[in-house]
C-alpha cells in the first residue's frame, strides 16, 4: 500500500493499494465509489501500474526534497506496523496460507544424512 503525502492536485489524497487477485481490487473499487471520507466522496479508479518505484521521489527519500509537498513524485507516508500487521492478517484469513509444493517438502526430509562422525 503507497499513500501520497503530497499536496498537488494530480496526488493530494491518492491510495494505491495491490491486491493480489483483480476480481478482489475490482470489487474494491465498486465499494469505495460508494463510500464516503471527511464528507466527500470517495473516487476509487484501477491503475494499471504495478511498480512504483520510478513514480517516487528519490530526493524525498534522502529528506532533500526541495519542492515539498507540490513534487511532481510521490512522497510516500510511512505506514505503521500495526496497521501493515493487520491487513496482511485480513490478507492471510482470506487467501490461506502459502503452502510449499509436496515435492519440495518431502525432498527436504528424505535426504539421507551420513553420520555425524564422518562430517568435517
Amino acid at each position: 500500500m503507497n499513500v501520497c503525502d503530497n499536496l498537488g492536485d494530480h496526488l493530494v489524497g491518492n491510495v494505491y493499494i495491490k491486491f493480489r487477485r483483480e476480481e478482489d481490487a475490482e470489487k474494491a473499487v465498486q465499494d469505495l465509489n460508494l463510500r464516503w471520507f471527511g464528507g466527500r466522496p470517495v473516487h476509487a479508479e484501477l491503475s494499471p501500474v504495478t511498480d512504483f518505484r520510478e513514480a517516487c521521489c528519490r530526493q524525498y527519500e534522502l529528506g532533500e526534497c526541495t519542492r515539498g509537498g507540490f513534487c511532481n513524485f510521490m512522497h510516500l507516508k510511512p505506514i505503521s506496523r500495526e496497521l501493515c500487521r493487520k491487513l496482511y492478517n485480513r490478507s492471510k484469513k482470506r487467501y490461506g496460507r502459502k503452502r510449499r509444493s509436496r515435492s519440495r517438502s518431502r525432498d527436504r526430509h528424505r535426504r539421507s544424512r551420513s553420520p555425524r562422525s564422518s562430517r568435517r
